[in-house]
């Protein structure tokens, strides 16, 4: 294999990302030159020889092309050498026996020894693409992606340690006996790192030149320095790219990957914040009222109530008039049914930038079936505020990037189902956010980019110990320690 010595340069790399692109093409094509060789045994030698020789030399120019770029993506340095080498050269001799394949398809019924090493060939090239793959998978996905989610049973008949299971909200759980006895490091925060970062950065793979499956190498950092700095979680890189929003680039784990839950990221901070050690024991780390909670789940495992469901979908509601639905669709909205045979509606503006008070009072009309309702960047006012407010089963309000202000945010406090809303981008104070604390049944906040400010949050917090406020990479709150110290840091300054 070759390695260059200097870094690849940009338009090496960029045509390197197309290999996942190309190399399916390939493949495929000689799927079905094999199938049609195999499937059509009573059409006409000549005929079939016909059809099947150009698959193949295709196959060969698609498998060449899929090479170059694997090895233009090779020059990354994410990837283990060896495991590329087996990658890499089962791939070029793919490529090698689709050429040969392409000559012999077109030439074995006038040649007996072609004719009799054709059929071997075939299952030579059905087994270089399998194993080829199978190497693929290994560089992309880890080596254990074949049995990451082998059924429990068949784990214990092949000897293989059991898998932790999900949580209500989709986070691993490993059942842990004695917490206090447990070890932080490798019972808490090394199962979440081996489901949520492994794939991508482990000995086979290291995006950004990044190992985080053994301690000295998450310790040791990857291509921009250290990801963590032990006392502060706020500074490590780790902990800020997986508190930043979901849409930003640098959000970890990568869009389309398990984001870590609120309580991984509390617990992930938590062994941050007191030394980021490896051997230390539950019992030896101090812990606040939040992090306790956190950790009786462990002492459970797996919840069997079932994923949580707001009472709402309980209610016995009648169905919105079909008229009224296509008035609000007649504006641009998306209106769809929130749940399956039920009539349940969620309204979204994602398509209608401009639409504003106007066009939203019609929603008062879907009010006895309204659970969700997605408004950001729209021209809305306060105005509207007062219609939202007499919403009786709302439970989702997505209101970023609008005019509203604290005194509109006021009308919603009756709301009676009220769990989530989005006030990203808005000119929320400190006071609206203490007035939204009237609202029994709230459970996450989004004040990222408004006008609230870390004491107006402690504050809240105060009040609501149980609600998350989402401050983009501020924290998943509450973090009062850190919060304490950016504040008194900030008026030092």
């Amino acid at each position: 294999m070759i390695i260059l010595e200097a870094p690849a340069s940009d338009w090496i790399l960029f045509f390197g990302h197309f290999h996942p692109v190309i190399v399916h093409l390939p493949i495929g094509m000689l799927v079905i030159a094999i199938v049609l060789y195999l499937f059509s045994k009573k059409t006409d030698e000549s005929t079939r020889q016909k059809a099947i020789s150009p698959i193949f030399f295709w196959s060969f120019v698609g498998a060449t092309f899929s090479c170059l770029m694997g090895w233009a993506l090779s020059q990354t340095g994410e990837y283990d050498i060896d495991a590329l080498f087996l990658h890499q050269w089962l791939g070029v001799a793919t490529a090698i026996i689709s050429l040969a394949m392409a000559y012999m398809s077109r030439y074995w019924s006038d040649d007996k020894i072609m004719s009799k090493l054709f059929k071997p060939s075939l299952w030579t090239t059905l087994f270089l693409i399998i194993l080829t793959g199978h190497f693929g998978g290994n560089l992309t996905h880890g080596s254990d992606y074949l049995t990451s989610y082998l059924p429990q049973p068949v784990r214990g008949w092949v000897g293989m340690e059991p898998r932790s299971e999900k949580g209500e909200t989709g986070e691993m759980i490993p059942k842990i006996t004695n917490i206090q006895q447990a070890i932080v490091y490798q019972d808490l925060i090394q199962p979440v790192l081996k489901q949520k970062c492994w794939s991508c950065h482990n000995s086979e793979k290291q995006k950004g030149k990044l190992r985080m499956d053994t301690p000295e190498f998450l310790t040791k950092g990857g291509e921009d320095g250290q990801i963590i700095k032990a006392g502060f979680p706020l500074e490590s890189e780790m902990i800020k790219r997986l508190l930043l929003a979901e849409s930003e680039e640098h959000h970890m784990p990568p869009k389309g990957k398990t984001p870590m839950t609120e309580d991984e990221i509390a617990v992930l901070h938590w062994w941050v914040q007191n030394g980021a050690d490896f051997n230390k024991k539950v019992a030896s780390i101090p812990a606040d009222a939040k992090i306790k909670t956190i950790l009786v789940k462990y002492t459970k495992g797996t919840s069997n109530e079932g994923p949580y469901l707001s009472p709402v979908f309980k209610l016995d509601i009648s169905e919105a008039n079909e008229a009224d639905i296509q008035k609000l669709r007649s504006f641009g909205l998306l209106v769809d049914f929130a749940a399956k045979d039920q009539a349940f509606l969620e309204i979204n503006a994602v398509n209608t930038s401009k639409i504003g008070d106007k066009e939203l009072n019609e929603i008062s009309k879907v009010s006895d079936q309204l659970v969700s309702l997605k408004i950001g960047s729209t021209q809305i006012s306060d105005a509207l505020l007062s219609i939202i407010s007499e919403l009786p089963i709302l439970i989702h309000l997505d209101l970023n990037h609008t005019k509203i202000t604290d005194q509109g945010i006021s009308q919603l406090v009756d709301l009676p189902y009220l769990e989530s809303i989005n006030l990203y981008g808005t000119k929320l104070t400190d006071s609206g956010l203490l007035n939204l604390a009237k609202i029994k049944t709230l459970k996450r906040i989004f004040v990222w980019q408004s006008k609230v400010t870390d004491a107006g949050i402690i504050q809240f917090k105060k009040l609501r110990p149980n609600v998350q406020v989402d401050n983009g990479f501020k924290g998943k709150w509450p973090l009062e320690i850190d919060t304490v110290r950016l504040i008194v840091e900030e008026k030092k300054k």
